[in-house]
């Protein structure tokens, strides 16, 4: 049985997703609850990246990295952790390993509507939404687009926010990509949070863009 470190995170959408071109690895999501990027988004480069809400079990995204570490796919270390968790059926989940593997989860108990989609380099669910229209435009939006996994994640949670979103309305968002290394001034990973805001995916959009401009340019000196 899967320890039990759970939290609500309902009326979630949210990615995770991979650079094709570097290999970095990333989630975004946002959510009516409090303090999402505490607990859904889970990364780690050369490894994977993992997505865990609905009810929220942030064991899916610490040992599931462990299990991926191991050399095990997104898909079996996924079924690993479904096996030992009795209340899988709230539970919502995807996964990307660093090659691209994807898989994902939505339990039968979790709320209307909810649902997932995979494709290439990437893997996004929701609940709680008001329709597939909100996950089908995450996904057109990444699959349309270029350029840096953080810019494209971004792109992706606002085409998930104007397409509705959850259905209860807006409270957090967040951003996490682990970065490679670029040059003297490049953090090497991106770590973004609105909480308690009246327009969550806006604001970080806001907070994002001071980030980029102070931290993510490359030194010339």
């Amino acid at each position: 049985m899967v320890l039990e470190l759970s939290a609500e995170s309902f009326g979630t959408f949210s990615m995770a997703a991979r650079c094709e071109r570097t290999g970095e690895l990333g989630v975004c999501v946002s959510t009516a609850a409090l303090a999402v990027g505490a607990v859904v988004p889970h990364v780690e480069l050369d490894v994977g990246a993992i997505a865990t809400q609905a009810t929220t079990n942030v064991i899916y995204g610490i040992k599931g990295l462990q299990l991926m570490r191991l050399g095990l796919s997104p898909s079996n270390a996924l079924d690993a952790l479904l096996r030992e968790d009795e209340k899988r059926e709230v539970r919502q989940v995807t996964m990307i390993d660093k090659d691209g593997r994807t898989a994902a989860f939505t339990g039968k108990e979790t709320v209307e509507w909810k649902g997932h989609l995979t494709g290439r380099n990437y893997a996004t669910a929701g609940n709680m939404l008001v329709g597939p229209q909100v996950i089908e435009a995450m996904a057109k939006t990444f699959e349309s687009t270029e350029g840096l996994l953080e810019e494209r994640l971004m792109k992706v949670l606002e085409a998930g926010q104007k397409a509705g979103g959850d259905k209860r309305g807006k409270t957090s968002a967040a951003l996490l990509v682990k970065k490679k290394a670029m040059g003297a001034s490049m953090r090497p990973w991106i770590d973004l949070r609105v909480d308690e805001y009246t327009d969550p995916v806006t604001e970080l959009r806001r907070i994002y863009e001071i980030f980029k401009a102070r931290y993510l340019s490359v030194s010339k000196a």
